[in-house]
């Protein structure tokens, strides 16, 4: 049993082919001829044996990214040979995907294949408005960011000599770049570095992001950073509007030159950059240039310092000639002024010579009378000294300590210190104040300790 009402009946069942020819033919009644129509370009491929060109068109919510309509599409190969060198020119962007168009388009319902457009026509002038809108995009958030102008505001270096390079190492425009700054007829010495990148494609912008990285970690080695793109497409030039790309650059720490497209072509990295160059020829120019620059001032200064030297020895020259020829005149006055500072001194000297003499002669007498109380002073003070030491001597001797009721017992010629000493019978000598007594050891008794 159908859940849903159904006004059909068995008699009336169609083929799958049958419905869809009905499909087609209510398209073909409803939308038939051809529309303007705003979309992105997406899966962009390109038949190179027949030269047709698929692609699909995608619309995408502004607010989450999320695409909302999808439709496959074809550009046959005579209107595809047409309008892609037409697009290319006009906008110097390469037709491919994430493009914002405006095609001109019928729609068509095969009973195979299903919905499909065919283009027909593409208006450059609503893509070019697209890519100058989100260019004005990125350098307003840049400007918010107060980021767009620091690169500009690095001062650049005197002599640029030591430069690293991001490029690609079989672009054209590098070995040139380097043959001219190499080749340079003042005989300038640079020193090139190449931080390998690729320049054109969707990996552009993270390649030229991870040589600056590398170039950081070696930024006192190079005086400034040459980005450079010979030779390709200026159709190319999109992948160096990206805000990553322009942010990097316009915070790096050394002055940035970039030489990646022509005249007329001023991408978002070139406007952030410290100089921008059309080529790296032009590049390598204006760095041969700055050095020029640097060459002139250093003559200027040579030029200014030989002068200055030439004129301040004139000027010394012109003094000293002055100065010889005052000299006899100034001799003689000198002399004579000295002859007579010398007779005014010698007219002085007696009655100097007596003052100087009668002063010494009291400073004299005020020494000797000074040294002779001092004398005095430490004779007396010596004499007290003996005096005191005289006494202590005669307490202490060996005949005063007799006097005073001590003996002294000897045995052998020796003084004997200690009961110990003695044996029954023994002979020992007792020296007393007035003689000396012989006597008899009869029995020692030694003291007992307590």
């Amino acid at each position: 049993m159908s859940l849903y009402p159904d006004n059909s009946t068995k008699e009336q069942t169609l083929t799958l082919r049958e419905l869809n020819l009905r499909v087609k033919s209510a398209i073909q009644a409803q939308v038939s001829g051809m529309y303007w129509l705003r979309a992105e370009t997406s899966d962009v491929r390109v038949n190179h044996a027949s030269g047709h060109c698929y692609l699909e068109f995608v619309e995408k919510n502004k607010q989450t990214g999320q695409i909302v309509a999808k439709a496959r599409a074809s550009i046959w190969a005579k209107t595809f040979a047409l309008l892609k060198p037409y697009f290319e020119r006009e906008t110097r962007q390469a037709f491919v995907s994430g493009l914002s168009v405006l095609v001109k388009v019928t729609v068509d319902f095969h009973e195979l294949y299903g919905f499909s457009l065919t283009v027909y026509d593409i208006d450059p002038s609503y893509t070019l408005g697209d890519m100058a809108r989100r260019r004005m995009e990125i350098v307003k958030q840049l400007n918010e960011e107060g980021i767009f102008t620091l690169n500009k505001e690095l001062p650049f270096p005197a002599i640029p000599q030591r430069i690293a390079v991001i490029t690609s190492p079989t672009a054209a425009g590098y070995e040139d770049f380097v043959n001219q700054l190499t080749n340079n007829k003042p005989g300038y010495p640079f020193q090139i570095k190449l931080f390998t990148a690729l320049m054109q494609g969707e990996k552009t912008e993270e390649s030229i992001i991870s040589a600056l990285d590398r170039i950081y970690g070696y930024a006192d080695y190079f005086d400034v950073v040459a980005i450079i793109r010979g030779g390709g497409s200026t159709s190319d030039l999109n992948c160096f509007d990206s805000y990553l790309l322009a942010a990097n650059c316009a915070q790096f720490p050394l002055p940035v030159i970039t030489g990646i497209g022509h005249e007329r072509d001023e991408t978002v990295l070139d406007m952030v950059a410290n100089t921008r160059m059309k080529t790296p020829t032009a590049v390598a120019e204006f760095l041969i240039g700055r050095m020029d620059l640097a060459a002139e001032a250093v003559e200027d200064l040579y030029q200014s310092l030989t002068t200055l030297v030439e004129k301040r020895l004139t000027e010394q020259k012109s003094l000293l000639q002055m100065l010889i020829s005052r000299l006899p005149i100034t001799v003689v006055n000198l002399l004579e002024k000295m002859r007579s500072q010398l007779l005014t001194l010698g007219g002085k000297l007696p009655t100097a010579s007596i003052l100087l003499v009668s002063t010494q002669k009291s400073i004299l007498n005020d020494r000797f009378r000074q040294l002779q109380q001092l004398s005095y002073t430490q004779l007396e003070k010596n004499r007290k000294f003996l005096q005191l030491t005289e006494q202590f001597v005669t307490l202490a001797s060996p005949e005063y300590i007799l006097k005073r009721g001590y003996s002294l017992m000897l045995k052998e010629g020796k003084i004997v210190k200690s009961v110990s000493s003695f044996s029954e019978g023994e002979t020992f000598i007792a020296r007393l104040a007035d003689g000396e007594v012989n006597a008899v050891v009869r029995f020692v008794t030694k003291k007992k300790n307590k």
